[in-house]
């Protein structure tokens, strides 16, 4: 047997003696240890073959060795001998005298040269032989080794063949018992899914047939449907809870991934977890459903990727809504406002600019304050409104919300409770409805459970009014009658031209208010005194404490302040007055010419107001004779009636001498009809026909106001000599306004202005002396709010039996 030194390390020791291999499915229930090792008797077909076994290489690598050796030793004697050849042949050829003497030498040389090669041979043979030998017996009894292991791994094979027939047979009814029961769980769980989802189709259909059926035979009265009860709950649900809607779209996404978990679990081979895995990827993305093989599977993964899409869209809606939402209650104003010591207003008129101006001129010594303003108006128009108001807002923010003064809950949006001042604004329109709002309003603000930390400004139209806001509110109400206010200063303005100019300074912010504070040293001074402590303010009154808080406007020269009274004075501000040491005054007598005498004033009252008896009742305090003329289109016993009704006796009227006319004050023969030019005073006021329109009162007022001064400047005596200094063709262009304010020289012209934008017209214009509009009622309320003791100032210079102030014109003093 020859061994080749060029196999490859790779071939294995089977060679020798190939055995039968047998592929025996092997399982991981039983396993057999050996000491012997493995051979490729119990490998796979399929597996790489086993590295060369590990006792025959010693073996293999003598014997190359040792041939590699003898063709060595063969090659180096044929050399030899060759060599020795060609010496031989190389000395018989050359001719040699001493040939014959060494004959002898020569073939016992040879000889022995063959000798040596032969010994040599054959000890080469001997090796050969030996190791040969060697081989051979080293070689069966490798052959027995292998000859006794393949009988014992035969005798093995066996019993692992008999104890691996018997596995794979439990394993084969094993997996056949569990792919029995899979299939079953799989069906089971597929038929669930689908009756699950065929349920409420199928309820919905026969909803009207199970209500029918469940309806008594011998039931009279008619009983609404398991439909609409139905609808019913599903409304109340959403309704009553507020996140009802997210909740029902959780709970169909968690019904989805569970429906859609049991159909793959049905049509696939994955277990259940991974099935509801699956399903909410589905859910999610609907793209992940595109590596799904199979038609079961596929129609499984279309459907909850469909279902997916729907909910997914029902979120973004809800999303999208409650953004939408959020940002429409920004915008409208539903927000709650978070402020303190803030100014608020309830209501929308048009005194809302004028009295914002005014409180952004008393907060412009703080720096700014906040004003919340609250209507049933929408905030953006609110907002757009009070941009287009022309003034200069001084630091002060404006805050609009939208909402209702009647709803507590609008209220507390608005921090009601945390507002310094609470100012509510009569409606325009008519006077009783206005007032019941106002009072409706007082009852809700007084209903707030936080309680109300400043005090109310209540505007009111009609006086009758007042005592039962102030019944309501109690101390916390302050009212100021807008009607009544008007119609008193409109009186005092047409008796004293000028005077008008003098409340619109002392009742606004802008120049010189009213301030009242203790001063401790003042103490014990008389009132004649205090007059000349205050080289910047001018004292007007005093707050008697011990009457309760009372203020007395010009009390006597011997009044004695007492501890706890205080001070009322008029100054540019609170922090630029404060009482000095006593001046050195020299005592003089009043101007000679002083008294002005008496006589009877002619006063025309063109319209109608609804306080008309309270103008004339307010007109017979004054002491001088007076003959008062109306003019407007009621009739002569319709006005005694509603003169008498509101609790005016005619008869007992003792300085006061009534004439009645009929007629309209916007047409000119009507006009004419009256002595115009004879008049003192002239006042314009508002008709009660149309004042719930204030640009209709102010375009009717106006027309009179023209009417009546173009009536006086024809009618003056003057007139022909100012027309003779106008050239002929310049009589148009300004002519007429030069005539009646001619004309306003002779006589006093009140109107009466509801809108100030009207009222700033007039004023340039310079046709009437004065125009009485809202926007002192606008100044007044700022008053109040700013502080309620101006209140009671005001509702004394305001009262019958207060000395009025008088302008003397020949001297320029102001008495009282």
């Amino acid at each position: 047997m020859s061994v080749n030194p060029d196999t490859p390390s790779t071939t294995n020791r089977d060679w020798i003696f190939p055995s039968q291999p047998f592929n025996l499915p092997r399982t991981p229930a039983r396993r057999f240890s050996s000491p012997y090792p493995r051979t490729s008797l119990f490998q796979n077909s399929l597996s790489p073959p086993p590295p060369p076994s590990n006792s025959t290489s010693p073996l293999r690598r003598r014997i190359s060795h040792r041939h590699r050796i003898v063709k060595q030793e063969s090659s180096v004697r044929d050399e030899i001998h060759d060599k020795s050849n060609d010496v031989a042949v190389l000395s018989e050829d050359c001719p040699n005298p001493g040939n014959k003497t060494t004959s002898v030498d020569k073939k016992f040389a040879r000889l022995f040269r063959r000798f040596t090669v032969s010994r040599q041979t054959a000890c080469i043979i001997a090796v050969l032989v030996t190791c040969f030998t060697s081989l051979v017996h080293k070689n069966f009894s490798l052959h027995n080794q292998v000859s006794d292991l393949q009988g014992e791994l035969s005798k093995l094979d066996m019993r692992l063949r008999r104890c691996n027939i018997s596995d794979s047979i439990d394993i084969i009814d094993s997996m056949s018992e569990q792919n029995i029961s899979g299939a079953s769980l799989k069906t089971t769980a597929l038929i669930l899914s689908l009756v699950i989802l065929s349920l409420p189709l199928v309820f919905i259909k026969y909803m009207e047939y199970i209500s029918y059926v469940r309806r008594p035979s011998d039931c009279t009265t008619e009983e609404l449907s398991l439909n609409k009860q139905l609808a019913y709950r599903v409304d109340v649900f959403l309704s009553f809870y507020p996140y009802a809607k997210p909740l029902a779209l959780l709970v169909a996404t968690l019904l989805l991934i569970c429906l859609g978990g049991l159909a793959l679990f049905g049509v696939t081979d994955d277990s259940m977890a991974d099935c509801l895995w699956l399903s909410w990827t589905y859910v999610a993305d609907s793209g992940n459903h595109a590596n799904s093989e199979g038609i079961g599977p596929r129609l499984v993964s279309v459907s909850v990727s469909f279902g997916g899409m729907l909910i997914f869209a029902m979120m973004l809606g809800l999303v999208s809504d409650a953004i939408s939402e959020k940002f429409d209650s920004l915008r409208k104003g539903r927000s709650e406002v978070l402020e303190k010591n803030h100014t608020l207003i309830l209501g929308w008129s048009d005194k809302l600019g004028s009295l914002l101006n005014q409180l952004a001129i008393a907060n412009e010594s703080l720096g700014g304050g906040t004003v919340v303003v609250m209507a049933e108006r929408d905030k953006e128009e609110m907002e757009l409104d009070i941009a287009k108001m022309e003034f200069d807002f001084r630091g002060t923010s404006v805050i609009c919300r939208s909402g209702s003064p009647l709803i507590l809950a609008d209220l507390k949006k608005v921090s009601v409770s945390k507002a310094r001042a609470v100012v509510v604004l009569a409606e325009d329109g008519n006077a009783d409805q206005s007032d019941a709002r106002a009072l409706r309003t007082v009852l809700s603000l007084t209903g707030v459970k936080e309680g109300l930390q400043g005090h109310l400004v209540v505007e009111l139209s009609d006086l009758d009014n007042e005592v039962l806001v102030k019944l309501v509110g109690g101390d916390l109400v302050e009212t100021v009658v807008a009607h009544d206010v008007i119609g008193r200063l409109m009186i005092q303005c047409a008796r004293q031209p000028g005077l008008a100019q003098i409340w619109e300074d002392i009742l606004g912010f802008e120049n010189c208010e009213f301030y009242i504070k203790k001063w401790p040293q003042l103490h014990g001074m008389q009132f004649e005194e205090v007059l000349i402590s205050f080289p910047d303010a001018i004292p007007c009154g005093v707050k008697v404490a011990s009457s309760g808080g009372k203020i007395t406007l010009n009390p006597d020269d011997s009044y004695v302040l007492q501890e706890g009274d205080e001070v009322l004075v008029i100054a540019e501000d609170d922090d630029s007055y404060a009482p000095t040491a006593l001046p050195m005054v020299q005592r003089g007598n009043l101007p000679k010419n002083l008294i002005i005498p008496k006589t009877t004033e002619r006063i025309l009252f063109c319209g109608w107001r609804r306080d008309m008896e309270d103008m004339i009742l307010f007109q017979r305090m004054m002491r001088e004779a007076q003959k008062l003329w109306m003019f407007n289109e009621v009739s002569e016993k319709e006005r005694e009636k509603k003169l008498t009704d509101g609790g005016l006796d005619i008869c007992r009227l003792a300085n006061i001498i009534l004439v009645n006319r009929e007629g309209n004050a916007v047409i000119r023969r009507h006009l004419e009809s009256l002595p115009l030019e004879s008049f003192d005073s002239i006042l314009i006021l508002a008709d009660e026909s149309v004042e719930d329109s204030a640009i209709q009162a102010d375009s009717r007022s106006l027309a009179t106001l023209l009417l009546i001064r173009d009536i006086q400047a024809k009618r003056l005596p003057y007139r022909e000599s100012m027309v003779s200094k106008i050239h002929g063709g310049s009589s148009s262009q300004g002519s007429w306004r030069e005539e009646m304010q001619q004309a306003s020289d002779k006589s006093v012209i009140i109107s009466e202005i509801l809108d100030p934008r009207t009222k700033n017209l007039l004023s340039m214009s310079k046709i009437s002396d004065y125009v009485l509009s809202n926007e002192l009622i606008s100044m007044a309320l700022a008053m109040v709010a700013e502080d309620r003791q101006i209140n009671d100032v005001l509702e004394e210079l305001f009262a019958e039996e207060v000395r009025q102030l008088a302008w003397v014109m020949p001297t320029g003093y102001w008495v009282a």
